[in-house]
């Protein structure tokens, strides 16, 4: 079994444990905060640099910025969508408006060729 795998995984649970710890406490908008912390972004960024180079790093870099857009459409739409619907629905319909923005974002990227 691929080690890499398995501490993905870890990482990835103990984010979860974080993030439920935090959101118990007085403080609990922090939990907000803490899948933003870029663990995995780390990992994606370093494996880019060192396999593919700095001139693609900078791109991936660029994209990651542009990427901020669809998780900001998410936000707001489930902000919205709350005062509407239930929590599941919400979360449904905001999770639906990253999937079309992220797609535009992806389509948009690729007609301006950046990074190739």
């Amino acid at each position: 079994m691929d080690m890499g795998l398995i501490f993905k995984a870890l990482i990835g649970a103990l984010l979860v444990i974080v993030i439920q710890v935090i959101s118990k406490t007085k403080n609990y908008y922090i939990a907000a905060l803490v899948p933003l912390f870029p663990f995995f972004g780390l990992i994606a960024y370093y494996i880019v640099g060192t396999e593919r180079g700095t001139i693609v790093l900078k791109n991936t870099i660029i994209f990651g910025m542009m990427s901020l857009i669809p998780y900001f459409i998410f936000l707001i739409t489930l902000y919205f969508s709350i005062r509407r619907y239930k929590l599941e629905y919400s979360l449904i319909i905001a999770s639906m408006a990253w999937v079309v923005i992220a797609i535009i974002l992806i389509i948009f990227w690729n007609m301006l060729k950046i990074g190739q």
